[in-house]
């Protein structure tokens, strides 16, 4: 069973994103069309009443012609004593009061003079907001116009505004503890399933997803513990069939081990009286005595690939001088006129026995399936030993290297040539119980190189048997 909290990632994030966006824009768009809208409506409305009120005013203006400079005084003082703010164009410009006096722009004077009623609004940053509607006094050439101050319009639409964008913030905020609320419960499943992958990834093939609901989740949750369940019978088939498979090899090998070194001694004892057979029957004798001692080899790798897979092997270490130690695997086979060795480093704590097993193979290997020169170089780099075998052979095609070191592996289909295939499968295990790497790389005609590398102090990075 997998259960906990997801951990915020990109995708949770994103949905968080989309969602604020989302309630972002349709919020701030609502808002400022309506803004934009009531405000439009608060401004008509103030310009309607203004011109409605300025019609009056120039019909009350009338009564003061013809303008002397008394009754135009008496004009100005009268709309003033009523509340009303008034410009009077005449000969001159003359305002009822200095404060609230804007100078009649070109346009709205062009409009008067054509005998409409034209209005004026003064600059947005400037106060007092001041509007200006006027026309031509009925009978007289003279233009009146009335000044009417809009600060608390203003003021008004700027509360809202404030109000509006608060509430905006107030909605954007929202939308993104509610976009995160519902991503985690959205996601929850999501991360429920990739930790159980993971877990089922490192080999923990009792985990199962619960199955909560009919949604679609569910039946994801569903399908995934069908699967793993499946997986789960399968790998421990297989883990079956492997076991069967080494306990069939280790049992071959053992019943095997008593016959076979009976006819190891009797072929011993007749590849020593081969000379005295017929030349007919000698033949037949070497092929025997040869067939033998490869069914030997087999049976001793069939019996060292059991002990690896039981974990039987002990490692004993101490120092190993590598190069030495190569010479002398060299030396003792009768290598000496094929195999080079060079090279130099310290001496490093591992198993002697291993190690052999280990460098015997790779260089055996090298000249029943290389050619030309074989070469094994040592040296130390940065705390490691390095042992590189190569030879100047045919080289190994690139679908064969991934299951070189394959149990009964060979790269002959049809499997005539010498050895079972074993050889690289111990030297990889026997390179892993000594804490080092083996690989190899190839280049089909230039030849093959294995590289193992070990860890140069004693106990660095080993396997325990």
């Amino acid at each position: 069973m997998v259960a906990g909290r997801v951990a915020p990632g990109r995708l949770r994030r994103r949905l968080v994103i989309a969602f604020v966006l989302v309630a972002g824009v349709s919020a701030g768009a609502l808002a400022a069309g309506s803004y934009l809208m009531l405000r439009q409506a608060r401004y008509d409305g103030s310009l309607q009443r203004a011109a409605a009120d300025a019609r009056y005013q120039l019909v009350l203006a009338a009564q003061f012609l013809p303008l002397t400079d008394a009754s135009r005084g008496d004009l100005l003082a009268s709309f003033e004593q009523n509340g009303r703010h008034v410009l009077l164009v005449a000969d001159d410009t003359q305002a009822s009061n200095p404060r609230y006096a804007p100078a009649p722009g070109p346009a709205l004077r062009a409009a008067v003079a054509a005998g409409q009623l034209g209005f004026q609004r003064s600059p947005g940053g400037t106060r007092p907001h001041l509007l200006l509607v006027g026309g031509r006094i009925p009978g007289s050439t003279a233009e009146l116009y009335v000044v009417t101050v809009e600060d608390d319009l203003v003021d008004g639409l700027a509360q809202l505004r404030t109000v509006l964008a608060v509430s905006w913030a107030a909605v954007v905020l929202l939308a993104a503890g509610v976009g995160n609320a519902l991503a985690r419960h959205t996601l929850e499943p999501v991360g429920r399933a990739s930790r159980a992958a993971r877990a089922v990834a490192e080999g923990l093939l009792d985990t199962r997803l619960p199955v909560r609901g009919r949604d679609e989740f569910s039946a994801w949750a569903a399908s995934f513990n069908e699967m793993a369940e499946a997986l789960e019978t399968k790998i421990e088939a297989l883990s079956r069939a492997q076991a069967r498979e080494r306990r069939f090899t280790a049992d071959v090998a053992h019943e095997l081990r008593t016959p076979v070194t009976a006819l190891v001694a009797a072929a011993s004892l007749l590849a020593d009286q081969l000379h005295t057979l017929p030349a007919e029957a000698r033949r037949t004798a070497e092929l025997l005595v040869t067939d033998v001692v490869r069914l030997r080899r087999l049976v001793e790798e069939l019996m060292e690939i059991s002990r690896l897979d039981a974990r039987r092997e002990a490692v004993t270490v101490e120092p190993v001088d590598v190069v030495a130690l190569l010479r002398g695997i060299v030396d003792a086979r009768g290598w000496a006129d094929r195999v080079t060795v060079a090279g130099a480093a310290p001496a490093t704590g591992t198993d002697p026995r291993r190690l052999e097993r280990v460098l015997a193979n790779l260089v055996s290997n090298a000249i029943e399936h290389g050619g030309g020169e074989v070469r094994a170089d040592v040296r130390r780099t940065d705390g490691t030993v390095v042992v590189e075998v190569s030879d100047q052979g045919p080289g190994i095609p690139a679908a064969h290297l991934p299951h070189l070191f394959d149990r009964f592996y060979k790269v002959d289909p049809s499997r005539t040539g010498p050895g079972s295939g074993l050889g690289l499968a111990i030297a990889l295990e026997n390179a892993r119980l000594l804490g080092g790497h083996l690989t190899v790389r190839s280049e089909v005609g230039r030849g093959t190189r294995f590289r193992l590398e070990l860890p140069a102090e004693p106990g660095g990075d080993r396997c325990d048997a």
